[in-house]
């Protein structure tokens, strides 16, 4: 029987903290399990990084499986020993509270940046899913890249929460914050043609601009490239450099536009490595 989330986030804590700081965060899990407050839940939440340090998790990769097994398409990286205790004492306060929503909402509401990471990367976690969506869609309004990328990266909350408005602005935002895509959960099971009318109408402004787009942002326009779509990414194929010339064979290769297979053998050698799996998105991405 795999493991709940709050046994696997314990297990890592306890073979890295010391037993003085496990004995701290076991008295605090206590207090809250006994006397739910709000008042009790702030307290251990706002002292873990004094107590605990901000290390970062040190984790295997049977973790990384332990972690999915607890919950589908969890992925801890990235996480910090601080993060990892706050989550843990928020799922607690969540399997105590009633109306956890409001809670949460309220401890967003005033948290610093780091307690703001945590709270964002607790969200697949959590209780009363649904209802924590307004308050993550607040919190991608940041120009804080930090907290952004705490709900956008590596998180399964956005792919399975959010409706198709929100989930376009926050891909949008990504390349205004000058955060990666890649690490968004479902970004090709979620492109949708109004997300690729949208990537393209800021690229255009960056063009005329003069001003760089990201290659990453053609990812998301490939499945919908036609007539003029596809003619931006014959534009790439010509005048593009090495890595926007990668993101026109990809975007290419997913068009469905009779004329995209033409475009496409401009690049033979990118064609090649496409069709072969030695370029995908992820290769491309971890150029940049």
């Amino acid at each position: 029987m795999a493991e709940t989330v709050s046994e696997v986030l314990k297990a890592w804590l306890t073979r890295q903290l010391t037993s003085e700081q496990c004995d701290w965060l076991d008295g605090q899990l206590a207090k809250v399990e006994a006397d739910p407050s709000k008042r009790n839940i702030q307290i251990a939440f706002g002292m873990v990084p004094r107590r605990l340090g901000k290390a970062d998790l040190e984790l295997l990769p049977a973790d990384f499986e332990a972690a999915r097994a607890a919950r589908s398409a969890w992925n801890p990286t990235a996480w910090s020993v601080d993060i990892a205790a706050r989550v843990l004492i928020v799922i607690l306060a969540g399997q105590k509270i009633n109306q956890f929503a409001d809670l949460y909402t309220g401890m967003c509401q005033h948290a610093d940046v780091a307690e703001a990471v945590a709270l964002y990367r607790a969200l697949p976690l959590l209780p009363e899913q649904a209802e924590l969506e307004p308050q993550a869609g607040e919190g991608l309004r940041t120009n804080m890249r930090s907290i952004f990328e705490a709900i956008a990266h590596n998180n399964p909350y956005p792919r399975e929460q959010f409706d198709e408005n929100r989930w376009n602005h926050m891909v949008l935002k990504a390349l205004f914050v000058d955060s990666r895509l890649d690490p968004i959960q479902g970004l090709d099971e979620r492109a949708n043609p109004e997300l690729a009318r949208i990537l393209r109408d800021y690229a255009h402004e960056r063009w005329a601009a003069s001003r760089p787009v990201t290659p990453e942002l053609w990812r998301c326009v490939g499945p919908y490239a036609d007539g003029d779509a596809l003619a931006d990414l014959e534009r790439l194929v010509e005048q593009g450099d090495a890595n926007e010339q990668s993101a026109a064979a990809l975007a290419l290769s997913a068009s469905p536009a009779r004329g995209a297979p033409a475009i496409l053998q401009r690049l033979p050698q990118l064609q090649g490595d496409v069709e072969s799996g030695k370029l995908t998105w992820h290769v491309l991405a971890q150029s940049l």
